[in-house]
């Protein structure tokens, strides 16, 4: 069985779920009560894959909105209450979802083992973030040629390089023949690192190197006071939004400039649940985030360990494995829309 931690949006948002789902007292709740308030199982979902094996899963609500980031000791609280309530529930593996992802590595709960009288078992959990990297990197292969660019002489911008998605998307796109990297992060000294280990790659400012590169991938956060000049950026240039929240959109509209959404997989059919309703998908019957798409796949292996764990643990190993399981049991990377007069070029070899 596998189990998707999750949350919502906003707090507005949750209230607005709480009230469709019948929990009225979460509803009417004000920021404090939600802090206080436990995670809830609130979904079982059946998924079946293209190859016609079916898998049970579960939704695991953490009750967490984004206005408690700055509340630290509630953000860790929320995430390991709701990692103890997925292994009390005996499901044996799962993801962790949006910031409680991003909580659980920043704020290294990994030194939390024991949450109440519950010793965590940490290889019921992943990041996700193996799978994420890999659909990511498909984002870029399929859909820079559809703009007329080739991988082959382009440059490719990853901003927030240095972190765990940003410096295997490095490793898979070194691999795969990219002309340049230019490699972006808040703090310098793990980028030389990241230099020194991938043997190439330009350090760069964010505000360098959005105008030289044709390929963009975030896989930071934006921050709300960032602008961006798209008036400087190269035409066409292809931005994949791989951070959380994804609202990449919002800053760089512009002519020649085509935003995609990263990290997000379309399954091959429908699934009866409402969770990605709250997170805005397209087709949310079919849509999720990538992170969410590994638990699934790692129960479709049999594979229940913490497959995504830690930074900068993805292997390339790792990255060609999940995403031939991925292939496989019928996801498939959100892309473009097909655009008028632009011709499909080949892309780089994707093995």
């Amino acid at each position: 069985m596998f189990g998707l931690i999750g949350h919502s949006t906003s707090l507005e948002e949750a209230r607005a779920k709480a009230r469709s789902l019948g929990y009225e007292e979460y509803a009417d709740g004000d920021l404090d009560m939600w802090c206080s308030a436990p995670p809830q199982m609130v979904e079982t979902i059946a998924v079946t894959s293209r190859t016609g094996q079916s898998i049970q899963g579960a939704y695991i609500d953490s009750v967490f909105v984004p206005e408690m980031l700055r509340r630290f000791k509630t953000a860790k609280r929320k995430v390991l209450k709701a990692m103890e309530l997925a292994q009390k529930l005996n499901i044996d593996i799962t993801a962790l979802g949006g910031f409680t992802s991003i909580i659980f590595e920043d704020m290294n709960l990994l030194r939390e083992e024991r949450v109440s009288a519950v010793q965590l078992d940490w290889k019921r959990f992943t990041t996700g973030n193996t799978h994420t990297a890999w659909v990511i990197c498909q984002q870029v292969l399929q859909n820079a040629p559809k703009l007329g660019i080739d991988l082959a002489s382009a440059r490719v911008a990853v901003v927030g390089a240095s972190g765990d998605i940003g410096s295997a998307v490095c490793r898979w796109l070194q691999r795969q023949g990219v002309a340049e990297l230019l490699l972006v992060a808040r703090r310098p000294q793990p980028l030389i690192e990241l230099q020194q280990r991938l043997g190439e790659g330009r350090i760069l400012s964010l505000e360098k190197a959005l105008p030289e590169a044709d390929v963009v991938v975030w896989v930071a956060s934006l921050p709300q006071s960032l602008q961006i000049d798209t008036a400087s950026l190269r035409s066409p240039c292809l931005m994949i939004d791989g951070g959380y929240p994804k609202n990449l959109d919002s800053k760089a509209a512009g002519e020649g400039v085509h935003v995609l959404k990263g990290g997000i997989v379309e399954f091959w059919q429908d699934i009866g649940w409402q969770m990605m309703e709250v997170a805005e998908m397209a087709k949310p019957q079919r849509q999720m985030f990538a992170c969410f798409a590994e638990a699934m796949l790692l129960d479709f292996e049999g594979i229940h360990t913490n497959f995504s764990w830690g930074r900068n643990n993805i292997s390339l190993e790792a990255m060609d494995r999940i995403g031939e399981a991925s292939i496989r049991h019928g996801f498939q990377s959100l892309g473009l829309e097909s655009l008028p007069g632009l011709e499909a070029q080949p892309a780089l070899a994707t093995a």
